[in-house]
Parts: C-alpha cells; structure tokens; sequence
C-alpha cells in the first residue's frame, strides 16, 4: 500500500490526534513516517510510528516548552498574534529542511495540519498529492459563519454577515506575514502565487475531527470537507499517577485549561474560590504550564496535579470546566459531561460558541471571569439536567463514529492510496533549498 509522510504542529493537543490518525492508516496496511522538531520525536516513536527528524538548527531539544512557557503568558488577541509569528517561524523551516528529508523518505502523499503553513507548498513542489486535515474547527471562507477565533454565535442575517465579514478580513490581516513568507518560496519554485488564503488548503480532500454534530446548524459545507469525529488512541496514552483516594464522594468538578495556554494562577485561584462555595470535590489539572507548589493553599482545598488521568476523571466528573480546546471538549461530550467553558485564545472562543450553541454547557469569559460568575455557571450546569441532556445528545450522535478510523478511510479514497506501491516519482527530483 501507500507510503504517507505527515507533517503536524508541534504541541501535544496536534500530536495526539494526528497519531491517532496514523495509527488508523497502518491499521489499513500503509507505511506512516512523522516528520518534525526534535521535541516532539520520543512521543512520535513512543506511540509507535515512525520519525524523521527536521529543524534541528532552528529548534533544538527543549526549544517547544520554552514557547509553550511565553504563550501561556499572553491572552486574546496576543495569543493569536504570537500564534502566526510561531506559525511563520515553522514554515520558514518547513520550506527550508522538509523538501530534501521527504523526497529521502520516498512517500506517496502527505497529510497536513491545516495549522502547518508550509507543508502544502512543499508537497506541491515535490509533486505529491496531500490532504489537509484540521483538529479545530475547519476554516471556512464563507461570511455565513464567524471565523473560528471569535467566540460569536452565528447568524445568516445582513448584520451578521457583515459582522463576519469584518472578522474574517481582521483576521486574515493579521494572518498575511504568514502567505508572504510561502508565496515567496512558492515564487521561487516556480509555483502559483497563493491568491486567497483558503487556496493555502489541500483542493483534493479536507479533513475536520469536528463531528458534524456539533457544527453550526445551516452553515456552509463545501464539498471538499469532510466532517469526522474525534482522533483518540487511548491505549497509547502514558499511565498518569492520580491520588483516588482523596475522592470522596462529592460531585466532582474535572478543571483543566489544556497544555498551551494554561500559565495564569490567577484564573485557577478564582475558579477554585467559585467552587468553595459549592458542595463539590474540585479536581484541576495543571497541563504542565505550572507548578503544583504554589497551590497548596487554594479556597475548599481542592485536589491539584500538574497532569491528570483526564479520560479516568471524565468518566467521574459532574461538570468540566475547560478552556474548549477542541480535543477537551470532545473527550467531555464523549462521557456526556456538560462544560463550563472559558476560552483563551485561537481556535476555543469558536469552539466554546459551539458548545454554547448546542446547550451543551455556558461560557466565561477570561477577561471578566470572577469567582461569583464561576460558582453561579457551575452551580446552574449542575441543577439544570438539559445541559447534561444536550451534551448526551451528542454523545449519542457520535458515540459509534471512530473519528480517526474515518478519515483514514476518506483519505484512502480521495487521495488513492491504493494505487501506490511505495512510489518512486520524488527520488529522482532534484530539491532546490531555499536560501
């Protein structure tokens, strides 16, 4: 069968998924080869798949913790301005180092995070077919929908539409460092000039983990996107220490603000403050971004790890208070768990708007957020069961779509991967390294 390079962002929340979804393409008899920075190397190798290393001038071992560290210092518009300039600075080294390694590796074709900027361009010029694939929620060109960044609901009238307009342009502005630095490698291969911004998307087969099911309703669906479900591989997850034994038999309230963006005390210590004030067992989960030393002393002493067994306590939990990143809400839907989401930044203000939308839970905002706000969200999605009954209702829209064995199965059939038997049509090209 086929040989199929994949090229992702390099941070937990786009790795875990994306080897979910090579482990599905192996399952259906096809060669998977990682190619990325050297941080993300043992997780690549430990899940089993195979890792070809590039960007080990630009980002050496250790390099991606201390971005995560300044990302977790920011909020709102500054996470995502960081988030392009990162971005930028990964498909300078994309364009550079990925050309000579894939063409070595002798792949079929590529898939791409929709959040790598480079890859495309490089599969382009390797003259390889590729597939973008998206863990958050798809970007759609389409003044129908508000751009994934805002956390607006949607509506389909003229004020809405202008509304999102505005967004998409403002976004797309900020955006621009990211296609100019492409164009000009595209310039120099002798590619077509990106025109549009969604032109930077595979125009064979795009692919959201987003279910379906919760998508906007009456939104735009183009024809080259595919809706999925959730990528998991849980067999694969490394065993995390949890102390059980101080559950006691409270509700339990599961807090996590994800691994990137999760550096504020302050927004633990005011959730924890909110939920003193209830007669429920708070768990919060660190994500790495800091030390469990300086909360040994928060409002109903709560229990604080710096990571978590998250699908154990999901299974337990009566509310979850997230930063509605994409894979946490997912995980969450999965049990049934009704949220109470309070997004940072990128991509979670859309899919918080999302959760809002199916009255699977409400939103905080970050900026205003307060103790008296988070006990009154949690205390309301406790008592009111139609936030439990839509989050379920969910759950069982989703419960038999295996999102990653999916879209292994779409990408088989729109990028014919049956036709290839470890193709050889790149090993003979010669790479032009840009300068």
């Amino acid at each position: 069968m086929a040989r199929i390079g994949v090229i992702c962002f390099p941070g937990i929340g786009h790795l875990n998924p994306f080897t979910a979804l090579g482990h599905a393409l192996q399952e259906r008899g096809h060669e998977v080869i990682f190619f990325g920075i050297a941080d993300v190397e043992s997780r690549v190798r430990a899940s089993g798949l195979e890792f070809s290393l590039i960007g080990s001038q630009d980002y050496p071992l250790g390099t991606l913790r201390k971005l995560d560290e300044r990302l977790g210092q920011l909020r709102g518009l500054g996470v995502f301005r960081f988030t392009v300039e990162r971005v930028k600075n990964t498909a300078v080294m994309v364009l550079r180092d990925a050309p000579e390694v894939i063409r070595k590796a002798d792949v079929d074709a590529m898939v791409i995070d929709q959040a790598e900027m480079g890859g495309g361009s490089v599969s382009d010029y390797l003259g390889l077919p590729f597939a973008s694939v998206s863990i958050l929620p798809p970007f759609i060109r389409d003044n129908r929908v508000p751009p994934f960044f805002f956390g607006w609901p949607a509506r389909y009238d003229l004020l809405g539409r202008i509304r999102n307009e505005f967004g998409i342009r403002l976004l797309s502005g900020i955006a621009s460092p990211l296609y100019r630095v492409t164009n000009r490698q595209r310039q120099a291969w002798g590619l077509k000039r990106f025109e549009r911004k969604e032109e930077a998307l595979s125009q064979i087969v795009q692919i959201t983990q987003l279910p379906l099911a919760l998508e906007f309703e009456d939104g735009p669906r183009p024809a080259v996107l595919h809706y999925t479900g959730p990528f998991r591989f849980d067999k694969k997850r490394p065993p995390v220490d949890f102390p059980w034994n101080l559950l006691d038999g409270r509700p339990l309230i599961y807090a996590s603000l994800g691994t990137l963006q999760n550096g504020s005390k302050e927004a633990f210590e005011i959730i924890a403050s909110g939920c003193a004030k209830l007669d429920v067992q708070l768990v919060i989960s660190l994500g790495g971004g800091l030390s469990g030393d300086g909360f040994q002393n928060l409002p109903g002493r709560p229990i604080v790890v710096e990571f978590a067994p998250q699908l154990e306590l999901l299974k337990r939990a009566s509310v979850v208070i997230t930063h509605a990143g994409l894979n946490t809400v997912l995980e969450s839907i999965a049990e049934g768990k009704p949220m109470v989401a309070i997004p940072i930044g990128n991509d979670q203000p859309g899919v918080a708007a999302r959760v809002a939308a199916k009255g699977a839970g409400i939103v905080l905002s970050r900026r205003t957020l307060t103790s008296a706000k988070v006990e009154n969200a949690v205390r309301t999605v406790l008592q009111d069961d139609s936030y439990r009954q839509a989050a379920c209702a969910i759950r069982e829209q989703i419960r038999q779509i295996d999102g990653a064995a999916l879209a292994a199965a779409i990408l088989e059939e729109k990028l014919a991967l049956g036709q290839f038997d470890h193709a050889s049509q790149v090993k003979s090209k010669e790479v032009i390294r840009p300068k």
